[in-house]
């Protein structure tokens, strides 16, 4: 009977705290990569983990295709930033010529994902990594949110 009613209690603190932690600070951030950026021209490859997928040196577990574009890097590039703008729970954290770096989190505990966007000079496609800082598995989180990224980029005629 005790242990049920801590259940209950639990469950309601769970349901009551969802919201805030939505909106607030991630709960687990996890540490920032020191991989993160561009590297001899590539992205850093994904660990062993199933929760990364990459466009570059990637395994058969972790692989995904770079999104092909067309139009000048600069306008991909600025329409890549808009779509980032709308993905929930997103932020860009570093933009350059050639590369982005944003952060999404989960809804509920804010679990956050480095996704990068890197655009190789005389090269029409972006390579990409997603992964999660923390944990084994996404779900395939990682590989949904590119997809719907790329879907998007298409729907503006960006990418084919």
């Amino acid at each position: 009977m005790l242990s049920r009613f801590y259940a209950i209690i639990l469950v309601c603190l769970f349901w009551c705290l969802t919201p805030a932690v939505s909106s607030a600070a991630s709960l687990f951030p996890g540490a920032s990569p020191t991989n993160i950026g561009i590297e001899a021209n590539h992205l850093a490859p994904c660990p062993d983990s199933p929760n990364c997928v990459a466009s570059e040196d990637a395994d058969d577990t972790h692989t995904i295709e770079p999104i092909a574009y067309v139009g000048d890097r600069q306008t991909v590039r600025q329409a890549l930033e808009q779509v980032l703008s709308v993905v929930p729970r997103t932020k860009i954290v570093e933009s350059t010529d050639n590369y982005i770096h944003a952060e999404s989190s989960s809804r509920l505990l804010g679990f956050v994902d480095d996704v990068e966007f890197y655009f190789p000079e005389n090269d029409s496609t972006i390579q990409l990594r997603s992964a999660s800082r923390l944990g084994e598995s996404d779900l395939g989180v990682n590989q949904r949110r590119i997809e719907q990224i790329r879907l998007a980029l298409q729907d503006l005629g960006i990418a084919q």
